[in-house]
């Protein structure tokens, strides 16, 4: 079941196992105020919570070939997240990303992104859709560098904290 793969330069992808996860932790608390701009899971973190069972059920899902969740490692440390739920019957997956303050800029999220997105298409994905709250300039950003096209805005769509926000959707076509 291992899944690691080697971005170059020190970077790599692993698999989002309960072990892998825990080591994530400390890197969601010192991220969370930025996560919580954009992440309605992130409003329900606790850093003291040794909560493991997100990590189980996407390994569950993994195993079934319905998610594809890893964690982005910088010379062996954790620096984020990269992810695809994906949906067997219509072929499609949808692929979300954060990474740690520190490590933005430096393209490692696009790195990390084109491995999924290969991964994802050589597996018989059709389509992978990213959602992103539409005012959120960085994620639009790396969207369009990935290729991928801006297909609609679904109005006041995305939960956070306290208020929706609309949600801009890009999607991908395999080649």
């Amino acid at each position: 079941m291992a899944f690691v793969r080697d971005l170059g330069d020190g970077l790599t992808l692993a698999l989002r196992t309960p072990d892998v996860g825990r080591s994530l932790r400390p890197v969601i608390a010192a991220n969370i105020e930025r996560l919580r701009l954009w992440e309605p899971w992130a409003h329900h973190f606790h850093a003291d919570e040794a909560d493991d069972g997100y990590d189980r059920e996407q390994l569950h899902r993994f195993v079934d070939g319905t998610a594809l969740p890893t964690v982005v490692h910088c010379d062996g440390a954790a620096v984020g997240a990269v992810s695809a739920q994906i949906d067997r019957y219509t072929g499609t997956a949808e692929l979300g990303y954060w990474l740690d303050a520190g490590a933005e800029g430096a393209g490692i999220a696009r790195r990390a992104c084109r491995s999924l997105i290969d991964d994802l298409f050589a597996d018989r994905v059709e389509r992978i859709e990213i959602r992103t709250a539409a005012h959120n300039a960085r994620s639009i950003r790396l969207a369009e560098r990935l290729g991928f096209e801006r297909e609609g805005t679904l109005r006041s769509a995305l939960p956070v904290g306290g208020h929706r926000h609309d949600v801009a959707v890009f999607g991908l076509l395999a080649p």
